[in-house]
């Protein structure tokens, strides 16, 4: 597996972090500091953002994700708590579909990123984004709601895993 890594400049991490905390309005100067050491990895197409030795983010399209790795961020997200009979569908990509929800918690609107956790074990399987607002998806009977975004076992986890196994 061909790996490429290189740090980024410190006015480049800055921009990145303050990017990030206005498109997902979260405070990321409250858990890093601006001088953080960030590094860039690329493991073939996936590209990670390590911070600290920590694969937190990842690049899709052009928009800087969190990964599923990064708990202190998707524990501040709205949950979509789903049957133990929807994780095997969740953990290979699939989108989220009422059927599978066993209850919505917080208010979020349309095309909000939430966590998608099993009811049994109450673990993190993927981060989607709403295809409607939560009122809405509590009175729907049928269809998808959430496009899965990244989840467990996907090509950006298994390179997560990979580095911090080294």
């Amino acid at each position: 597996m061909k790996t490429r890594r290189c740090s980024i400049k410190l006015k480049d991490s800055k921009k990145l972090f303050l990017d990030i905390s206005k498109r997902l309005n979260f405070n990321f100067e409250g858990l890093f500091s601006f001088k953080s050491k960030v590094e860039i990895v690329e493991i073939e197409s996936v590209k990670l953002y390590l911070v600290e030795g920590k694969p937190l983010f990842f690049k899709i399209s052009q928009l800087v994700m969190p990964t599923l790795l990064f708990d202190k961020f998707y524990s501040t997200l709205p949950r979509i708590v789903v049957d133990m009979g929807a994780v095997p569908f969740v953990c290979k990509g699939a989108n989220i579909m009422v059927p599978g929800i066993v209850r919505v918690e917080a208010e979020f609107e349309k095309d909000k990123l939430v966590v998608i956790v099993d009811e049994k074990y109450d673990k993190a399987l993927a981060i989607g984004e709403s295809l409607y607002a939560s009122n809405e998806i509590r009175n729907m009977k049928q269809g998808i709601v959430i496009t899965n975004l990244h989840f467990v076992s996907d090509k950006i986890w298994t390179a997560s895993k990979a580095l911090i196994q080294k």
